[in-house]
């Protein structure tokens, strides 16, 4: 069967118009010939409304699913985690675990770009430990995008990065955000350099125009050796071009900046950390305040004895 015959393509977008789940699962291993049986993974947050996550035991999502395990076919991947679509390409995630008796929480993810119209693939980034978040806006009046935290490694101590995938409808394609050196957004390292002192903060912030925006706040104090250096980044899109903007902050911003991603009513939910920092509450709360003194002073002999009078 030609599976991109016209006919085919035809039927791929039309199902694209079929009511949601409210969570991605996992391929079932009988319509996955020669993989191995998929882990149990958290489900993934629901999207927007043309946005929708495929059901995989839903009979009018199977022409999807189908398309999307054989453009991955010549790809080395265990288990398929999760189909997003909007339009005409898919954001995937498959998982590759490296032993048959390996912990499913050390398995590795890669997410890709699937088109639904040709089979063309693109890998987005690879890590472990995917966690999804909330969906985020990040220009004003645009769609809201799935975001993640992931981590580099698994039997380590791991650095720990941020990202967002957006729809490119230029190239009908999905893309990640903020990405440097194969990697999003560091917000966390869990390798701190020695004989430094390294206090680390994030946060996701919600702008009132109804933007968001993620901060950062890195602290290292050396001591005596020399003055301690700050560096603070603001990751979001130039309101203008739209483009990604990956700002060092310095004077007025930069303090501004620390307060925000210290305070913790303001960050977005399950996106910060570093808070509860010493660093963070010094700086939140800098005058605490004194508590009652409630034992007598030492000299507390009264004068009078009870029943005379003087």
């Amino acid at each position: 069967m030609r599976v991109d015959s016209s006919m085919a393509i035809a039927a791929l977008l039309c199902s694209l118009c079929a009511a949601g789940p409210n969570y991605a699962q996992q391929v079932p291993a009988q319509q996955v010939p020669a993989q191995q049986a998929p882990a149990q993974q958290a489900p993934a947050q629901q999207g927007p409304e043309l946005f929708r996550w495929m059901d995989f035991h839903n009979e009018k999502n199977q022409d999807i699913i189908v398309w999307v395990t054989r453009s991955l076919s010549a790809e080395k991947w265990t288990n398929l985690r999760e189909i997003g679509v909007l339009y005409d390409a898919a954001l995937v995630v498959t998982s590759l675990r490296s032993a048959a008796d390996a912990s499913p929480d050390q398995d590795a993810f890669t997410v890709w770009s699937v088109s639904l119209t040709n089979h063309g693939i693109t890998p987005l980034l690879k890590g472990y430990n995917l966690r999804w978040l909330d969906f985020m806006t990040f220009a004003e009046g645009a769609a809201q995008e799935p975001t993640i935290l992931y981590d580099n490694c698994s039997e380590c101590s791991p650095d720990t990065y941020f990202t967002s995938f957006h729809f490119e409808k230029a190239q009908h394609t999905w893309e990640a955000r903020w990405m440097r050196g194969g990697q999003g957004v560091p917000v966390w390292t869990g390798n701190p350099p020695a004989a430094v002192s390294w206090t680390e903060v994030y946060a996701g912030l919600a702008e009132p125009n109804g933007r968001d925006l993620v901060g950062t706040w890195n602290h290292f104090d050396y001591g005596n050796e020399k003055p301690a250096q700050d560096f603070v980044y603001r990751y979001d899109l130039d309101p203008i071009s739209g483009l990604e903007r990956t700002q060092l902050l310095s004077g007025k911003d930069a303090e501004a900046m620390k307060q925000r991603v210290c305070r913790t009513g303001e960050a977005l939910p399950r996106l910060a950390r570093g808070q509860d920092s010493e660093l963070c509450q010094m700086l939140v709360n800098p005058h605490p305040a004194r508590k009652p003194v409630t034992t007598p002073p030492a000299n507390n002999r009264g004068r009078s004895t009870p029943g005379t009078r003087h």
